[in-house]
């Protein structure tokens, strides 16, 4: 009877799990970077059917009380010097450090809110298999810190949907990074790679032997 009660609280925990913190399916694995590399799965790239519309964002957050999206709920967390909130979650003031191009930035209009492996490269790369609630819970992901990312809008639209193949930050410092929390990104999805991508990180990785990968799997 007491096993019955618990697998019923458990059950009831996992369907009031907020969208934007998934339920992850193992404990957190760390491995070398180029390690993790080798981990991606392999596949063939397709964004037939892809709409930007079928991954819903902003939704109300980690924190539907706070009156806040997700977009503000990341600002909020990667603020340097916290913004004020005002009604509506109107932010005022604060500092943010954009890692991409290394610019502080004052106003939070100024930033975009980046999802370190982009929409349409996630659709690309399995997601267009996925559930509505699975690519909304993807969208709005604040269960891993790398994850969405506070940078300039002029950074995140240089960048726009493109892999590391294509693109990589401005700031040649933070590639290694960046590659690792790209790499992070995909493992924690289980999303693929392409050949082109694979070469691309499998190069970044043999020049930053000290970086290391950490992610956490989603159900």
């Amino acid at each position: 009877m007491l096993n019955a009660v618990l697998r019923g609280l458990a059950a009831a925990t996992l369907a009031v799990l907020p969208l934007t913190v998934p339920a992850p399916a193992h404990a957190a694995e760390t491995l070398p970077l180029a390690g993790a590399v080798a981990t991606l799965p392999l596949g063939t790239e397709s964004r037939d059917g892809y709409d930007r519309d079928a991954f819903r964002h902003w939704n109300t957050g980690a924190d539907p009380s706070d009156g806040c999206n997700t977009r503000a709920e990341v600002l909020l967390s990667e603020a340097v010097e916290p913004p004020m909130v005002g009604p509506g979650c109107r932010l005022t003031g604060g500092r943010w450090w954009s890692y991409y191009d290394q610019v502080w930035v004052t106003s939070a209009s100024g930033l975009d809110i980046d999802h370190m492996v982009p929409l349409a490269e996630s659709w690309d790369s399995g997601a267009s298999a996925w559930t509505a609630q699975r690519r909304e819970a993807y969208a709005n992901d604040q269960g891993a810190s790398t994850s969405l990312v506070a940078v300039t809008a002029r950074s995140n639209r240089s960048k726009s949907d493109q892999d590391p193949a294509e693109w990589l930050p401005l700031a040649t410092g933070v590639h290694c990074r960046y590659i690792a929390e790209w790499v992070a990104t995909k493992l924690r999805w289980s999303l693929t790679a392409d050949e082109a991508e694979v070469a691309a990180l499998r190069e970044a990785a043999g020049g930053c032997p000290g970086q290391s990968v950490t992610y956490e799997t989603v159900a």
